[in-house]
């Protein structure tokens, strides 16, 4: 057990979405119903908290992306129940304590920027089910694009320089092709997707991984719309 508390801290504000009539006590949890809305989910509750309307139409989305976003569930998915937990999801940071010269410190560190990220991306209290992933991704997204707007500073930066943090095994402040493979063996990758991921990540050709070079190959990936160029990255079920 992670020890986590399973009384989610909730943002204030927000507007209810209550287009059917319902009350808010007739909406059903992320992890238990189908369909998102500011009641079960904290990027729809902080968009509406800043006026922002945004939508998800599953109309507009590629096929080859939902193919992608649930392949990604389904690696965090450990027990296969159809639900996604934090419980699951802090198994990751764990293993890279295991395959990393990481402090306690930077541990901890990543588990709280997997905790944050996972909440805004739509791990409730009770999980997140697999029919709500991708809304919860799309939502995310746009939350994420929203912050950029307003100043305020990126979760995924947040989640990927804790991991930059641990990958950094030197202290040289970058990330090596061999220190990248590391994190592809934590998540239980076949090590050959490191080069995929290396490639379409140095963007200056220095053989070297920068910070805000691993920020802005996951922020492409998670955020753009779909674009095949980013699927070899995550070819191996990453």
């Amino acid at each position: 057990s992670s020890g986590i508390n399973a009384e989610w801290p909730l943002r204030p504000g927000g507007l209810p979405n209550n287009h059917d009539g319902r009350k808010p006590e007739e909406f059903g949890s992320a992890g238990k119903s189908v369909g998102l809305n500011v009641h079960n989910n904290e990027s729809y509750k902080w968009l509406r908290s800043v006026g922002n309307n945004w939508q998800y139409d599953v109309k507009t989305m590629d096929p080859k992306m939902l193919a992608r976003l649930y392949k990604r569930f389904d690696t965090f998915d450990l027990d296969t129940d159809g639900v996604m937990m934090m419980d699951e999801i802090l198994y990751w940071p764990e293993r890279m304590r295991e395959l990393c010269n990481a402090s306690d410190e930077q541990i901890k560190s990543m588990q709280d920027a997997v905790q944050k990220f996972f909440v805004m991306k739509g791990v409730g209290p009770d999980g997140c089910a697999r029919e709500n992933w991708v809304e919860a991704n799309r939502v995310f997204a746009e939350a994420e694009r929203e912050r950029a707007r307003r100043g305020e500073p990126s979760l995924i930066a947040l989640l990927s320089n804790a991991y930059y943090d641990v990958l950094d095994d030197d202290g040289d402040g970058t990330v090596s092709l061999e220190e990248l493979k590391t994190m592809m063996k934590a998540f239980d990758v076949p090590q050959e997707a490191a080069y995929t991921f290396f490639e379409k990540a140095d963007i200056d050709g220095s053989g070297k991984l920068e910070r805000n070079e691993m920020v802005l190959l996951f922020q492409n990936f998670w955020m753009s719309e779909y674009d095949p160029q980013w699927d070899g990255i995550y070819a191996f079920k990453y």
